[in-house]
């Protein structure tokens, strides 16, 4: 083996053993500290676990893309104004312990939605809102989400069918608007979106 080719595996050598420790540092810094961290967060007493229907919202809330616009984490208010807003109060870990995964977000195209179950508790609004979001917020940018319900004639309405209670400029004559399964399981997720119980904060 000639001296030259020796050198180049000594530095090949370094470079894997640099590589792995700074993998190694990284890992522990990002994955290995939270989690140690973490691990042992406790649920706040006011929180409860999602029930089964819950679970099948959140679900439609993904796939419907609700994350890519709406965030789930108000910031606290020496950063921004979104307690003014209405929005609540800044999370803590503990508001998550449920989540799997996390539907925090980034993007505030519309609204925070961590407290959105408090702001707007009623369930026929948060239909109507997803049919005809303009309808209830003029001017707004969110899209309708019509596949998520049937129209129906009034005389074909069945017992046990949501119909939504749309303003009157928007309800037509002798139709109804019935919520389809997938529209109620998200409605239940957003109404089970309430995290105004007290909460410890670190001083």
């Amino acid at each position: 083996m000639s001296k030259n080719s020796s050198y180049w595996q000594m530095d090949e050598i370094r470079i894997v053993a640099g590589a792995m420790v700074i993998l190694g540092f990284a890992t522990g810094l990002l994955v290995l500290a939270p989690y140690l961290l973490l691990k042992d967060v406790e649920p706040p007493k006011g929180l409860k676990p999602y029930t089964a229907e819950q679970l099948l919202g959140r679900g439609q809330y993904i796939a419907n893309g609700c994350i890519y616009c709406h965030s789930q984490q108000p910031r606290d208010a020496s950063l921004a104004p979104d307690a003014k807003r209405g929005w609540g109060r800044a999370p803590v870990a503990g508001d998550y312990v449920y989540d799997s995964p996390h539907l925090m977000g980034t993007m505030r195209t519309g609204p925070d939605l961590f407290n959105i179950g408090a702001r707007q508790p009623s369930k026929d609004w948060q239909l109507g809102h997803l049919y005809q979001p303009r309808a209830y917020t003029p001017g707004s940018i969110m899209p309708s989400y019509p596949y998520l319900f049937e129209v129906k004639k009034a005389s074909e309405v069945k017992e046990g069918d949501e119909v939504i209670n749309l303003p009157p400029a928007f309800a037509k004559k002798d139709e109804v608007v019935v919520a389809k399964p997938e529209a109620l399981q998200l409605v239940n997720y957003l109404l089970s979106l309430d995290h105004t119980y007290p909460v410890k904060t670190l001083e």
